[in-house]
């Protein structure tokens, strides 16, 4: 059975390029282009793991991202920022303050994605 991925991401032509390419690895995913939907939907798809843009209109990305880490439900589901915020401060504000489990920035190769996909699932398993 394949791992269902649940992307948030507000820009549709990145929403659809992520699916497209993580498609391609037999992941099953879901895209949602706007933040105010993300938990509802995290809670119908029950995804093995998130994708999850930052900067959204209305609502933030770290915001969803508290949301959905407060729900015991999600505990053990990894989630990584996909976001273009690139500065180390925030790669490190990510990872070690907020315990994402990935940070890939924007722009990313296609090899890159599926490589940091592939390393939720492994984290996961360990």
């Amino acid at each position: 059975m394949s791992k269902k991925i649940l992307v948030v991401e507000d820009e549709k032509d990145i929403a659809d390029l992520v699916k497209l390419v993580l498609e391609t690895r037999d992941y099953e995913v879901k895209t949602v282009l706007d933040a105010e939907s993300a938990y509802d939907t995290a809670k119908s798809y029950k995804p093995d793991a998130i994708l999850l843009d930052l900067r959204m209109p209305r609502l933030d990305g770290w915001e969803v991202f508290k949301i959905i880490r407060n729900d015991s439900e999600f505990a053990d589901v990894p989630i990584a920022i996909l976001t273009a915020k690139s500065d180390g401060f925030d790669e490190m504000v990510g990872l070690h303050v907020m315990k994402a489990d990935a940070y890939i920035t924007k722009p990313f190769g296609k090899q890159e994605l599926i490589d940091r996909t592939d390393e939720l699932f492994a984290q996961k398993n360990k």
